[in-house]
């Protein structure tokens, strides 16, 4: 490809496929099935199992993609149109056969074809393997972006790591959270192409020398003393009907000699391959544990590492179209998804300076103009810092470049009125007052010409917290970017019976524009649509709980209220809350169960990182509680509480649609938007939770009466904390959080351990940063409103329509179309009212 003018009107035209249109007939779909399954596959159809069937189905939908996203990458070329370049340390796509076949109009059609060999299509789409190159929202939203800008037609690149193993397979064993290994890739993968002529040599350590140039200047150049290459894996993203292809670019690491032959001939055997062995660690796992120096390291290695690669080939791209580097923002939007790439701004000014010849001034503008960054937290620790030893030692010459982008940065902030060595302190790239350590969040912002927020609170919030010194400094830089969904995944893939009954309600433009979805909402008070809404609800529930069974051997009762929370476990994120309130519960059903004629199943499913020890705590009193309270027959069946384990996006696709209740409870002030809160509410989840995140424009959106709200607000959290807060006092207040505190730490929970739990109360009562015991009332309260409006079938039935009604503007359509005209501006190929 790299030799082909692509620009040329005359350039040949792509190859004839044999793959099947949009739509096609069934009969032209077991063609080409069989014809998979006998010369790609190999396989006779009298032998073939059920992963050779799946195989043969994915080439066949793969091929439909591949004549598309080909003239997709022609007419970028021969427009010369800006592309958008978006580097995310996760993209967390899950299984693609469906995703792809479904946007192609070509589910139904293999159905079929697949049927006439004996085959289900459920059946083998359930056994392909989720792609494990994620963990939480912060992938699957890079993993929206990217469909939705294959959708809206935006020209894109999506650059990220090739895990061999990704996040860990989550394990439940006696309660407890055990990591094993995610081997997604042990039967290899057949939506991506290696692309052995896009890799680049990466450095690590040794020192930076000075060279005289030509007209007599000294200048800097880094010899490192380590190499490793990055080789690209692409995987084709295909947009809505066909219309448009994007490309995520994975990177693996390889060694630039796999082996070391005459240590290996001299018998030592490990030695030879110890090279090899440190280079391909880089793209082994996602998110090693960062608590040791080595792991440190890693997490530093890979950052770099995929950042690196990712800048080298875009930039040997527009020059090779467009010549002069100078011209970089002019065709080429960079986007930084969180910190984890915040080292592209060091990168980028090191290739223009050193590899293309530019000044630092042109360099330093180009880049400014080129990058733009999302933050995605307000948590300080959140924001990553890197020791400045471990930067100076692996990455010399950034450290370089870090030191002269703060000489101006501090030079610049001296100048502004009123700024006092505090205000210098907290501007500076170099955090002094911790061991010295580079911030990451501000290099990002300072070389980034617009930094977003993914909510209207989280935006608002940044300007006053984290990134208040820099905004005085450049106040118009920091705006606002909502989070957004994709409908395709997670209404018309995860939930098809809604989807249909949608469609049988207000035809179909919603599926070309999720806003259209509001046509729904003159509909809340239609009493047949309010059966087959809950029609479609209870199968879906149904569904979730032979899952349930099947994963986790609990029964439950489909025709409970299904109450679910599943997310990363952080503390944050309070699913510590929500179990203190069973634990109060099963207190209060076991007194009087008559008072609770509402039965509940508390779903609970998220992993924890690795090293943090006390989210795995939670976990595991999630798992002793549910055992208790599960064999409990005192119960009477009114509560049931399971922990799901190993959640993913497939297991979301199954929990999502089946949600009556959504748990959105994190700390006000502390979750920047949430994207599960917007999946659920999409599906007809009432929404239980605080003013924080998202859930402020749900609010807005669905009306105040449609979604429950409690709690502490952003702005009342910080005004408590500041005049002293006092849990202990809290908690003595409130009986039944005492009772269940009491309960948890005298062993009930673990006869086994009893003081298994009592540095987690311990912590309540010393400090309770997360307002669990001051949110704890309010809380129950909003749960005793719940069951009552359970109780009103009708009432909860139109507030669920309603839910789905209003929540179309969360597509991540409109969050791409705003960030390509207000940040990347670029031009969508799709234009809505086309789309309309």
């Amino acid at each position: 490809m790299n030799e082909i003018d692509l620009t040329s009107p005359t350039m040949p035209a792509a190859p004839a496929v044999e793959a099947p249109p949009l739509g096609a007939r069934a009969s032209v779909v077991r063609e080409q099935l069989l014809r998979k399954l006998t010369y790609a596959v190999g396989k006779d159809p009298f032998v073939a199992r059920r992963y050779d069937w799946l195989l043969a189905a994915s080439h066949v939908v793969r091929d439909a993609i591949i004549d598309r996203w080909i003239a997709s990458t022609r007419e970028t070329y021969r427009s010369g149109r800006k592309r958008v370049y978006y580097l995310s340390l996760e993209f967390l796509i899950g299984r693609l056969f469906r995703d792809a076949a479904s946007n192609l109009d070509l589910l139904e059609p293999l159905r079929e074809a697949l049927a006439s060999f004996g085959v289900a299509l459920d059946d083998i789409a359930e056994i392909e393997p989720d792609a494990a190159l994620g963990n939480g929202g912060l992938g699957r939203l890079a993993a929206c972006f990217i469909e939705s800008m294959a959708t809206v037609g935006i020209p894109a690149m999506g650059y990220g790591i090739r895990y061999e193993h990704g996040l860990f397979r989550q394990e439940i064993v006696d309660g407890r959270q055990v990591e094993v290994p995610e081997d997604w890739l042990s039967h290899g993968n057949p939506w991506e192409f290696e692309r052995r002529e896009a890799a680049y040599e990466i450095g690590f350590g040794g020192a930076v020398e000075g060279r005289e140039d030509w007209d007599g200047a000294t200048k800097p150049t880094w010899k490192p003393a380590e190499r490793v290459i990055a080789v690209a894996y692409d995987t084709p993203i295909v947009g809505w009907k066909g219309k448009s292809v994007t490309t995520l670019r994975l990177w693996a690491a390889r060694a630039i000699d796999p082996m070391r032959l005459e240590a290996f001939n001299q018998g030592d055997h490990l030695g030879a391959v110890t090279e090899r062995m440190r280079a391909e660690s880089i793209s082994r796992v996602l998110y090693p544990a960062d608590s040791t120096p080595a792991g440190q390291e890693l997490r530093l290695r890979q950052e770099f590492f995929f950042t690196s690669a990712s800048l080298q080939d875009l930039l040997r791209r527009h020059v090779q179209q467009f010549g002069d580097v100078r011209s970089l923002p002019e065709h080429a939007a960079v986007q930084l998804n969180d910190t984890h790439p915040a080292i592209a701004v060091a990168e980028l000014i090191r290739l223009l300076v050193d590899v293309h010849g530019l000044s630092w001034e042109e360099a330093a503008t180009l880049t400014r103009e080129t990058i733009s960054y999302t933050n995605h937290t307000l948590l300080p620790e959140a924001l990553e810092t890197w020791p400045v030893h471990l930067m100076e030692r692996l990455l010399p010459r950034h450290m370089q470049i870090i030191y002269a982008i703060n000489a101006r940065l501090l030079a610049d902030a001296r100048r502004l009125p009123g700024a006092d060595d505090a205000f210098i302190a907290a501007v500076s790239l170099i955090d002094e007052s911790n061991g010295r350590r580079v911030r990451m969040g501000n290099l990002a912002f300072i070389g980034s010409h617009k930094v977003n927020g993914v909510s209207a609170l989280h935006t608002a919030l940044m300007k006053e917290t984290v990134f208040a010194p820099l905004a005085r400094l450049h106040p118009d830089r920091i705006v606002n970017k909502t989070n957004g969904i994709t409908p395709r995944r997670w209404l018309f893939q995860a939930n098809p019976g809604l989807t249909a009954l949608i469609r049988e309600t207000i035809g179909d433009r919603f599926m070309e524009d999720a806003t259209a979805l509001s046509d729904l909402a003159r509909h809340a008070d239609d009493a047949s649509l309010q059966e087959a809404f809950a029609a479609v609800k209870q199968a879906n529930k149904q569904r979730l709980a032979a899952l349930i069974g099947e994963r986790t051997g609990v029964r439950v009762d489909p025709s409970a209220l299904f109450d679910v929370q599943v997310k990363r476990i952080h503390e944050y994120k309070r699913q510590l809350l929500n179990i203190l309130e069973a634990v109060a519960l099963y207190d209060a059903i076991r007194a009087d169960p008559d008072r609770f004629p509402v039965p509940r199943v508390k779903v609970f499913a998220g992993k924890a990182a690795a090293s943090y020890w006390r989210a795995k705590l939670i976990i595991r009193l999630i798992n002793d509680v549910a055992r208790v309270v599960n064999a409990d027959p005192a119960v009477q069946g009114k509560l049931k509480i399971v922990f799901l384990p190993n959640y993913n996006v497939s297991l979301a696709e199954r929990i999502i649609p089946a949600a009556d209740l959504s748990e959105q409870i994190s700390t006000a002030g502390m979750e920047a938007s949430g994207t599960g809160n917007m999946k659920l509410a999409l599906n007809g989840a009432i929404t239980i939770g605080t003013l924080d995140g998202a859930n402020v424009e749900i609010r807005d959106l669905v009306g105040a009466e449609n979604i429950i709200i409690f709690g502490l607000c952003a702005e009342e959290v910080t005004a408590l904390r500041a005049r002293g807060y006092d849990p202990r006092a809290t908690i003595e207040a409130t009986a039944a959080l005492k009772d269940a505190l009491e309960a948890i730490a005298q062993g009930l929970f673990s006869p086994d351990e009893p003081g298994r739990y009592g540095e987690l109360v311990g912590s309540l009562y010393g400090g309770d940063h997360f307002m669990v015991a001051a949110d704890f009332a309010a809380y129950a309260e909003a749960q005793r409103q719940v069951d009552r409006l359970w109780q009103d079938q009708v009432t909860w039935r139109r507030k669920a329509i309603l839910n789905t009604a209003h929540v179309g503007w969360f597509s991540s359509d409109r969050t791409v179309r705003e960030y390509a005209e207000e940040i990347w501006r670029v031009r969508p190929r799709v234009s809505p009212d086309l789309q309309s």
